[in-house]
Protein backbone atom coordinates (compact mmCIF):
# COMPACT_ATOMS: atom_id res chain seq x y z
CA UNK A 1 0.00 0.00 0.00
CA UNK A 2 1.16 3.51 -0.87
CA UNK A 3 -0.11 6.78 0.52
CA UNK A 4 0.25 9.86 -1.64
CA UNK A 5 -0.47 13.44 -0.75
CA UNK A 6 -0.04 16.81 -2.37
CA UNK A 7 -0.48 20.43 -1.38
CA UNK A 8 -0.54 23.52 -3.64
CA UNK A 9 1.99 26.34 -3.51
CA UNK A 10 0.71 29.87 -3.06
CA UNK A 11 1.05 33.37 -4.44
CA UNK A 12 1.17 35.98 -1.72
CA UNK A 13 -0.82 38.89 -3.10
CA UNK A 14 -0.97 41.31 -0.17
CA UNK A 15 -0.13 41.56 3.52
CA UNK A 16 2.88 39.23 3.47
CA UNK A 17 5.06 39.80 6.53
CA UNK A 18 2.20 40.79 8.82
CA UNK A 19 1.84 37.09 9.69
CA UNK A 20 5.20 37.26 11.48
CA UNK A 21 5.66 37.58 15.21
CA UNK A 22 5.83 39.95 16.99
CA UNK A 23 3.78 42.06 14.55
CA UNK A 24 0.69 39.85 14.39
CA UNK A 25 0.78 39.24 18.15
CA UNK A 26 0.70 42.94 18.90
CA UNK A 27 -1.26 44.44 16.00
CA UNK A 28 -2.98 41.56 14.23
CA UNK A 29 -1.97 40.53 10.73
CA UNK A 30 -3.90 40.13 7.48
CA UNK A 31 -2.84 38.37 4.30
CA UNK A 32 -4.47 37.77 0.92
CA UNK A 33 -3.11 34.78 -0.98
CA UNK A 34 -4.12 32.24 -3.60
CA UNK A 35 -2.94 28.73 -4.39
CA UNK A 36 -1.63 27.88 -7.86
CA UNK A 37 -1.10 24.75 -9.94
CA UNK A 38 2.37 23.96 -8.61
CA UNK A 39 2.52 21.30 -5.92
CA UNK A 40 4.58 19.64 -3.22
CA UNK A 41 4.15 15.86 -3.16
CA UNK A 42 4.72 13.23 -0.50
CA UNK A 43 4.60 9.44 -0.87
CA UNK A 44 4.50 7.26 2.23
CA UNK A 45 5.13 3.51 2.19
CA UNK A 46 5.07 1.41 5.38
CA UNK A 47 7.89 -1.16 5.37
CA UNK A 48 9.00 -4.11 7.47
CA UNK A 49 11.99 -3.84 9.78
CA UNK A 50 13.21 -1.19 12.17
CA UNK A 51 14.35 1.64 9.88
CA UNK A 52 12.78 4.64 8.22
CA UNK A 53 14.08 6.21 5.01
CA UNK A 54 13.66 9.83 3.97
CA UNK A 55 14.07 10.71 0.28
CA UNK A 56 13.94 14.22 -1.17
CA UNK A 57 13.89 13.63 -4.92
CA UNK A 58 14.19 17.29 -5.93
CA UNK A 59 17.36 17.84 -3.89
CA UNK A 60 18.69 14.31 -4.49
CA UNK A 61 19.01 13.51 -0.77
CA UNK A 62 18.37 10.12 0.82
CA UNK A 63 18.82 9.18 4.47
CA UNK A 64 17.98 6.04 6.45
CA UNK A 65 17.59 6.25 10.23
CA UNK A 66 16.46 4.10 13.13
CA UNK A 67 12.67 4.26 13.24
CA UNK A 68 12.69 4.84 17.00
CA UNK A 69 11.87 8.58 17.28
CA UNK A 70 13.07 9.02 20.86
CA UNK A 71 16.65 9.84 19.92
CA UNK A 72 15.98 11.46 16.56
CA UNK A 73 17.60 14.87 16.17
CA UNK A 74 16.00 17.57 14.02
CA UNK A 75 18.87 18.60 11.77
CA UNK A 76 20.61 17.97 8.47
CA UNK A 77 19.37 17.97 4.86
CA UNK A 78 16.17 16.10 5.76
CA UNK A 79 15.32 18.34 8.70
CA UNK A 80 11.68 18.73 7.62
CA UNK A 81 11.20 14.99 7.12
CA UNK A 82 12.74 14.30 10.51
CA UNK A 83 10.61 16.91 12.23
CA UNK A 84 7.36 15.64 10.69
CA UNK A 85 8.14 12.00 11.41
CA UNK A 86 9.13 12.59 15.02
CA UNK A 87 6.15 14.80 15.82
CA UNK A 88 3.62 12.44 14.23
CA UNK A 89 5.02 9.31 15.85
CA UNK A 90 5.47 10.87 19.29
CA UNK A 91 2.09 12.63 19.38
CA UNK A 92 -0.17 10.17 17.62
CA UNK A 93 1.52 6.78 18.19
CA UNK A 94 2.83 7.31 21.70
CA UNK A 95 6.41 6.97 20.46
CA UNK A 96 5.86 3.58 18.79
CA UNK A 97 8.19 3.46 15.75
CA UNK A 98 6.68 3.54 12.27
CA UNK A 99 9.13 2.01 9.77
CA UNK A 100 8.42 3.57 6.37
CA UNK A 101 9.78 5.23 3.26
CA UNK A 102 8.86 8.91 3.00
CA UNK A 103 9.58 10.37 -0.44
CA UNK A 104 9.00 14.01 -1.37
CA UNK A 105 9.21 16.23 -4.43
CA UNK A 106 8.33 19.87 -5.04
CA UNK A 107 7.58 21.46 -8.40
CA UNK A 108 9.24 24.72 -7.34
CA UNK A 109 12.85 25.00 -6.15
CA UNK A 110 13.77 25.72 -2.53
CA UNK A 111 13.80 29.44 -1.82
CA UNK A 112 11.21 30.11 -4.52
CA UNK A 113 9.15 32.49 -2.40
CA UNK A 114 6.06 30.39 -3.07
CA UNK A 115 6.02 28.75 0.35
CA UNK A 116 7.62 25.52 -0.85
CA UNK A 117 9.07 24.40 2.50
CA UNK A 118 5.85 24.93 4.42
CA UNK A 119 3.80 23.36 1.65
CA UNK A 120 6.06 20.31 1.74
CA UNK A 121 5.45 19.97 5.47
CA UNK A 122 1.69 20.15 4.87
CA UNK A 123 1.93 17.42 2.21
CA UNK A 124 3.92 15.14 4.54
CA UNK A 125 1.51 15.72 7.43
CA UNK A 126 -1.42 15.00 5.11
CA UNK A 127 0.18 11.70 4.08
CA UNK A 128 0.50 10.60 7.71
CA UNK A 129 -3.08 11.75 8.41
CA UNK A 130 -4.26 9.50 5.57
CA UNK A 131 -2.12 6.54 6.66
CA UNK A 132 -3.11 6.67 10.32
CA UNK A 133 -6.69 7.84 9.82
CA UNK A 134 -6.16 10.81 12.10
CA UNK A 135 -9.28 12.92 12.80
CA UNK A 136 -7.67 16.24 11.88
CA UNK A 137 -9.46 19.03 10.01
CA UNK A 138 -7.92 21.83 7.97
CA UNK A 139 -7.20 24.09 10.93
CA UNK A 140 -5.63 21.17 12.82
CA UNK A 141 -3.35 20.20 9.92
CA UNK A 142 -2.25 23.77 9.25
CA UNK A 143 -1.55 24.47 12.93
CA UNK A 144 0.36 21.17 13.27
CA UNK A 145 2.45 21.94 10.17
CA UNK A 146 3.21 25.41 11.53
CA UNK A 147 4.35 24.02 14.88
CA UNK A 148 6.49 21.34 13.24
CA UNK A 149 8.34 23.80 11.01
CA UNK A 150 8.58 26.84 13.24
CA UNK A 151 8.81 25.30 16.73
CA UNK A 152 10.09 21.74 16.36
CA UNK A 153 12.52 22.43 13.49
CA UNK A 154 13.16 26.03 14.60
CA UNK A 155 12.97 27.49 11.09
CA UNK A 156 12.19 31.19 10.75
CA UNK A 157 9.02 32.26 8.98
CA UNK A 158 5.42 33.27 9.21
CA UNK A 159 2.08 31.50 9.33
CA UNK A 160 0.33 32.09 6.02
CA UNK A 161 1.94 29.31 3.96
CA UNK A 162 0.70 26.38 6.03
CA UNK A 163 -2.89 27.65 5.99
CA UNK A 164 -2.85 28.48 2.28
CA UNK A 165 -1.52 25.02 1.37
CA UNK A 166 -4.02 23.24 3.60
CA UNK A 167 -7.17 25.18 2.68
CA UNK A 168 -6.42 26.03 -0.97
CA UNK A 169 -8.12 28.67 -3.11
CA UNK A 170 -8.27 32.43 -2.54
CA UNK A 171 -8.15 33.22 1.16
CA UNK A 172 -8.09 36.33 3.30
CA UNK A 173 -6.34 35.13 6.45
CA UNK A 174 -6.22 36.98 9.77
CA UNK A 175 -3.56 36.38 12.42
CA UNK A 176 -3.82 37.25 16.10
CA UNK A 177 -1.96 36.71 19.35
CA UNK A 178 -1.61 33.22 20.85
CA UNK A 179 -1.34 31.81 17.30
CA UNK A 180 -5.04 32.34 16.63
CA UNK A 181 -5.78 32.23 12.90
CA UNK A 182 -9.03 32.85 10.99
CA UNK A 183 -9.24 31.74 7.35
CA UNK A 184 -11.85 33.55 5.25
CA UNK A 185 -12.32 31.83 1.85
CA UNK A 186 -13.16 34.33 -0.89
CA UNK A 187 -15.78 33.60 -3.54
CA UNK A 188 -13.99 35.26 -6.44
CA UNK A 189 -16.04 35.28 -9.63
CA UNK A 190 -14.82 33.05 -12.45
CA UNK A 191 -14.32 35.92 -14.90
CA UNK A 192 -12.10 37.69 -12.38
CA UNK A 193 -10.01 34.54 -11.93
CA UNK A 194 -9.69 34.14 -15.69
CA UNK A 195 -8.66 37.76 -16.18
CA UNK A 196 -6.11 37.52 -13.40
CA UNK A 197 -4.65 34.31 -14.84
CA UNK A 198 -4.36 36.07 -18.21
CA UNK A 199 -2.57 38.99 -16.51
CA UNK A 200 0.03 37.27 -14.33
CA UNK A 201 3.58 36.24 -15.19
CA UNK A 202 5.98 34.50 -12.82
CA UNK A 203 9.69 34.95 -13.39
CA UNK A 204 12.25 32.95 -11.45
CA UNK A 205 15.34 35.06 -10.90
CA UNK A 206 17.62 32.04 -10.92
CA UNK A 207 18.51 32.79 -7.31
CA UNK A 208 17.18 30.50 -4.60
CA UNK A 209 17.55 32.41 -1.37
CA UNK A 210 17.12 31.52 2.27
CA UNK A 211 14.36 33.61 3.82
CA UNK A 212 15.75 33.18 7.34
CA UNK A 213 18.15 36.15 7.27
CA UNK A 214 15.53 38.51 5.80
CA UNK A 215 12.90 37.42 8.31
CA UNK A 216 15.38 37.73 11.17
CA UNK A 217 16.10 41.34 10.13
CA UNK A 218 12.38 42.10 9.86
CA UNK A 219 11.86 40.66 13.34
CA UNK A 220 14.72 42.72 14.80
CA UNK A 221 13.29 45.87 13.25
CA UNK A 222 9.85 45.14 14.68
CA UNK A 223 11.18 44.31 18.15
CA UNK A 224 13.12 47.58 18.20
CA UNK A 225 10.01 49.46 17.02
CA UNK A 226 11.95 51.04 14.15
CA UNK A 227 9.60 53.61 12.67
CA UNK A 228 9.95 52.96 8.93
CA UNK A 229 9.64 49.14 9.11
CA UNK A 230 6.71 49.39 11.51
CA UNK A 231 4.85 51.90 9.33
CA UNK A 232 5.58 49.70 6.32
CA UNK A 233 3.99 46.74 8.09
CA UNK A 234 0.91 48.80 8.87
CA UNK A 235 0.71 49.72 5.17
CA UNK A 236 1.05 46.08 4.11
CA UNK A 237 -1.80 45.12 6.41
CA UNK A 238 -4.03 47.95 5.11
CA UNK A 239 -3.19 46.91 1.55
CA UNK A 240 -4.48 43.39 2.23
CA UNK A 241 -7.91 44.78 3.07
CA UNK A 242 -7.90 47.08 0.05
CA UNK A 243 -6.83 44.32 -2.30
CA UNK A 244 -9.47 41.94 -0.95
CA UNK A 245 -12.20 44.41 -1.86
CA UNK A 246 -10.67 45.10 -5.28
CA UNK A 247 -10.36 41.36 -5.96
CA UNK A 248 -13.99 40.66 -5.16
CA UNK A 249 -15.12 43.58 -7.37
CA UNK A 250 -12.74 42.82 -10.24
CA UNK A 251 -11.13 46.26 -9.94
CA UNK A 252 -7.86 45.52 -11.74
CA UNK A 253 -6.66 49.10 -11.75
CA UNK A 254 -6.71 49.10 -7.94
CA UNK A 255 -5.15 45.62 -7.82
CA UNK A 256 -2.16 46.87 -9.79
CA UNK A 257 -1.84 50.03 -7.70
CA UNK A 258 -1.94 48.08 -4.43
CA UNK A 259 0.58 45.52 -5.71
CA UNK A 260 3.04 48.30 -6.53
CA UNK A 261 2.41 50.14 -3.27
CA UNK A 262 2.90 46.97 -1.25
CA UNK A 263 6.18 46.24 -3.03
CA UNK A 264 7.49 49.66 -2.05
CA UNK A 265 6.35 49.14 1.54
CA UNK A 266 7.82 45.66 1.70
CA UNK A 267 11.27 47.00 0.79
CA UNK A 268 11.14 49.20 3.88
CA UNK A 269 10.88 46.22 6.25
CA UNK A 270 14.39 44.81 5.59
CA UNK A 271 17.43 45.94 3.60
CA UNK A 272 18.00 42.75 1.58
CA UNK A 273 14.49 42.32 0.15
CA UNK A 274 15.59 43.87 -3.15
CA UNK A 275 18.93 44.14 -4.93
CA UNK A 276 20.43 45.41 -8.18
CA UNK A 277 19.38 42.35 -10.19
CA UNK A 278 15.79 42.50 -8.95
CA UNK A 279 15.64 46.23 -9.67
CA UNK A 280 16.96 45.59 -13.18
CA UNK A 281 14.34 42.91 -13.84
CA UNK A 282 11.58 45.24 -12.67
CA UNK A 283 12.79 47.93 -15.06
CA UNK A 284 12.94 45.43 -17.93
CA UNK A 285 9.42 44.12 -17.28
CA UNK A 286 7.88 47.54 -16.78
CA UNK A 287 9.58 48.79 -19.93
CA UNK A 288 7.97 45.95 -21.88
CA UNK A 289 4.48 46.66 -20.57
CA UNK A 290 4.09 45.23 -17.06
CA UNK A 291 1.94 47.43 -14.83
CA UNK A 292 2.84 46.04 -11.39
CA UNK A 293 5.06 43.54 -9.64
CA UNK A 294 6.41 42.21 -6.37
CA UNK A 295 8.91 39.60 -5.27
CA UNK A 296 7.19 36.56 -3.81
CA UNK A 297 7.82 35.46 -0.24
CA UNK A 298 10.45 37.12 1.92
CA UNK A 299 12.30 38.62 -1.05
CA UNK A 300 15.93 38.65 -2.14
CA UNK A 301 15.37 36.19 -5.00
CA UNK A 302 13.06 33.39 -6.00
CA UNK A 303 10.01 34.29 -8.11
CA UNK A 304 8.80 37.75 -9.08
CA UNK A 305 5.09 38.14 -9.77
CA UNK A 306 4.37 40.61 -12.58
CA UNK A 307 0.93 41.86 -13.58
CA UNK A 308 0.26 43.05 -17.13
CA UNK A 309 -2.55 43.92 -19.47
CA UNK A 310 -3.31 40.53 -21.08
CA UNK A 311 -2.61 42.02 -24.52
CA UNK A 312 0.90 43.01 -23.39
CA UNK A 313 1.71 39.79 -21.56
CA UNK A 314 3.49 38.14 -24.49
CA UNK A 315 5.72 41.23 -24.90
CA UNK A 316 6.72 41.09 -21.24
CA UNK A 317 7.35 37.34 -21.45
CA UNK A 318 9.57 37.79 -24.53
CA UNK A 319 11.57 40.51 -22.79
CA UNK A 320 12.08 38.47 -19.63
CA UNK A 321 13.02 35.40 -21.68
CA UNK A 322 16.14 37.33 -22.72
CA UNK A 323 17.33 37.28 -19.10
CA UNK A 324 18.82 34.44 -17.10
CA UNK A 325 15.94 32.77 -15.30
CA UNK A 326 12.62 31.12 -16.13
CA UNK A 327 9.33 32.62 -17.29
CA UNK A 328 6.14 30.70 -16.44
CA UNK A 329 2.41 31.27 -16.22
CA UNK A 330 0.06 29.70 -13.70
CA UNK A 331 -3.53 28.83 -12.99
CA UNK A 332 -5.34 29.11 -9.67
CA UNK A 333 -6.52 26.07 -7.76
CA UNK A 334 -9.56 25.73 -5.54
CA UNK A 335 -8.52 22.60 -3.64
CA UNK A 336 -6.06 22.47 -0.78
CA UNK A 337 -4.05 19.52 0.53
CA UNK A 338 -5.23 16.07 -0.57
CA UNK A 339 -4.29 12.53 0.40
CA UNK A 340 -5.16 9.19 -1.21
CA UNK A 341 -4.32 5.47 -1.04
CA UNK A 342 -2.94 3.21 -3.76
CA UNK A 343 -3.02 -0.57 -3.45
CA UNK A 344 0.42 -1.58 -4.72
Amino acid sequence: MLIRARAPLRLGLAGGGTDLSPYCDQHGGAVLNATIDLYAYATLEPVAGSQTTFIARDTNVEETIDADPSGLTIEGPTVLHRAVYRRIVMEFRGGTPLPCRLTTFCEAPPGSGLGSSSTMVVAMVKAFVELLGLPLGEYDIARLAFEIERLDAGLEGGRQDQYAATFGGFNFIEFYEHNRVVVNPLRVKNWILSELEASIILFHTGVSRSSAAIIAEQTRNLVSNSNKPMQAMHQLKADAFTMKEAMLKGDFRTLAAVLNRSWQAKKETASSISNDRINYLFEAAMGAGAVAGKVSGAGGGGYITFMTDPLARIDVMRRLAQEEGEVITCSFTKRGSEGWRIDA
